[in-house]
């Protein structure tokens, strides 16, 4: 409805501003199934085991992350300016034990931060490559 009104995104953020919204700067959000492989089966329990650990991590006080679901393994996506605190303890083990705790094996944090569309890239690569 927003778009069909010929606001982009930019223009909802600065009107939320305006009005004082707090979720005027909220980073973007997409499904939580985004976080699973494609050709993956997409389940409650996958989901729910995504949706634990970035609800944890939010709390430890990372706004902006994904949590991509690799079988036992959660890779973790974080901003650039957020690794080097994210791997420093104490908070390196709050993050494994949370992430443990979501019911993953292993905690991996990615070198490369947050990547949209990260499952989605290399097949239009090699569709178009």
């Amino acid at each position: 409805m927003l778009a069909a009104s010929g606001l982009n995104k930019a223009d909802v953020r600065s009107l939320a501003r305006s009005w004082h919204l707090p979720s005027a700067d909220k980073p973007a959000a997409p499904c939580l199934a985004s976080r699973i492989p494609h050709h993956q089966v997409v389940s409650p329990e996958k989901l729910r085991q995504i949706d634990r650990a970035e609800s944890a991590l939010r709390l430890l006080g990372f706004a902006d992350l994904r949590v991509r679901h690799h079988g036992d393994i959660a890779r973790i996506e974080l901003p650039a300016q957020d690794l080097v605190r994210a791997v420093t303890e104490p908070l390196r083990g709050q993050i494994r034990r949370v992430v443990l705790d979501a019911g993953f094996s292993y905690a991996a944090v990615d070198l490369g931060g947050v990547q949209s569309g990260a499952f989605t890239l290399p097949l239009v690569a090699v569709r178009h490559g």
